[in-house]
């Protein structure tokens, strides 16, 4: 469970980033409850504002070479770690410790600290929790003898191959094995961070229109799809123009691509099935105006689908947030059935691993069989609810082929009278389009 760290600040200090050894510490907490299964988002959620952008920054990169670190602490400790926080806190700073130049020359977000800082602060922050306080000697000697043996330590971890492309071994195994030819550049993709990218709200003003005011205050960006920008360097949000004025939302090329595909037209009857956070859902009001029900089965999650529409000025008079579970019918749908749907089902999230980069440590091999068997249900209910001629549209954000080209096989041998449509199928991150991995198949009920 993560705990917090009383901060050494003044009152009147409350906005300045605490030092090292509270970060280090913070950043151990975040270690150790991912470990615990909890997700990382949630995690820095509850970070004090004060030093949540420096805990992400840390947490991400650790996230991102915690195999290096967890490879370098086993060969450094005799023994099984005295606990999981002296452990995260070991793994943390030997993954600090160990970044390598090239590292820093092709990611300008990585970070970097002087070794002597970083081993002092280790120590500092050992002595700020009681799990960690008595074994002060011990993260200094095993910190101390990395830096005397770094080369040797460094060439013996990376013999291990979940050090080298940062997975656990299963999930290096099944990518290589669905992707023979382009497995290598798929995982290593992760290790860059993803792009701030932008939908723009053509309800509210034009990609051309943003992205002269976006050269007017200095920031670079360009076109990409229908309706993207994609910025040069990433930025806090309430910093781009036309955040509060609802021009744009935060959401991935690959993403937008949804709204695209769904042929949808003013009064059309659609769900969005899944919606939370709701950038989907922004996407088809976008497209056009319709009579809309937002579908997901947790009630506070649907409250961000509601601010988001609020911000962007699209919560229409046809739009209906509901809560409920897409497979029980009974509990949302009033029995009319809908013209379009968008089937954004539940998944590992296998594909936008560099946006989220602790899904590879929370996720088991056996999952994958678990949210197969869940889209099934989930799809095979929707369908139900899908009007004769209708069209529904299957997303998943996975590389996992049993996620993706294996459920549209089944959803064609499967579903009564679908019809398949041309659809883009696996995108893939790491191919040299700057997007995250995403499936779409696009299906029509024969009527």
């Amino acid at each position: 469970m993560t705990r917090p760290i009383q901060s050494t600040l003044s009152p009147q200090a409350a906005s300045v980033t605490p030092p090292l050894s509270e970060l280090l510490l913070a950043t151990a907490y975040a270690v150790e409850a991912v470990g615990e299964g909890r997700s990382l988002t949630d995690i820095l959620n509850a970070e004090p504002a004060n030093r949540r952008a420096a805990v992400q920054s840390l947490s991400f990169y650790v996230m991102r070479q915690m195999a290096r670190g967890h490879a370098l602490a086993d060969l450094l400790l005799d023994r099984s770690p005295p606990n999981s926080l002296v452990d995260s806190l070991l793994i943390t700073t030997l993954c600090l410790l160990s970044v390598h130049e090239s590292e820093v020359r092709d990611n300008s977000r990585v970070p970097v600290y002087e070794a002597y800082t970083l081993v002092s602060q280790a120590v500092t922050a050992a002595g700020l929790d009681r799990k960690t306080a008595g074994f002060k000697g011990l993260i200094n000697a095993c910190l101390r003898r990395f830096e005397r043996e770094r080369a040797a330590l460094l060439e013996q971890a990376y013999l291990r191959s979940n050090v080298r492309w940062g997975f656990p071994k299963w999930w290096i195994g099944r990518v290589r094995q669905a992707y023979p030819a382009q497995w290598e550049a798929i995982l290593g993709s992760s290790f860059q961070p993803g792009p701030l990218t932008l939908r723009v709200n053509t309800r509210k003003t034009s990609r051309e229109a943003l992205l002269a005011v976006l050269q007017e205050q200095g920031i670079s960006a360009s076109a990409i799809g229908d309706h993207g920008v994609i910025l040069d360097q990433p930025l806090p949000v309430a910093r781009i123009p036309g955040f509060e004025e609802g021009w744009w939302l935060v959401q991935d090329a690959g993403a937008q691509l949804a709204a695209q595909l769904l042929p949808v037209t003013d009064g059309m009857r659609v769900l969005d099935a899944c919606a939370a956070p709701g950038g989907k859902t922004a996407g088809l009001l976008m497209q056009a105006r319709l009579q809309l029900t937002a579908l997901d089965i947790d009630e506070g999650r649907l409250e961000r689908v509601a601010s988001n529409l609020q911000r962007l000025d699209l919560n229409d008079e046809g739009v209906v947030l509901r809560a409920g579970n897409a497979i029980d019918l009974k509990s949302w749908w009033d029995g009319q059935p809908f013209d379009a749907i968008l089937a954004d089902v539940p998944c590992t999230a296998s594909g936008i691993v560099r946006r989220h980069p602790d899904i590879r440590w929370l996720r088991q091999e056996q999952d994958i069989a678990e949210t197969v068997a869940l889209q099934r249900r989930i799809v095979s209910a929707l369908w139900q609810t899908l009007k004769p001629g209708g069209t529904l549209l299957y997303v998943t954000c996975s590389v996992f082929p049993q996620e993706g080209v294996e459920q549209d096989q089944w959803m064609q041998q499967t579903l009564e009278g679908a019809i398949a449509l041309p659809a883009p199928g696996q995108l893939l991150p790491g191919q040299g389009q700057d997007h995250d991995g995403f499936f779409y198949s696009l299906l029509r009920k024969q009527g």
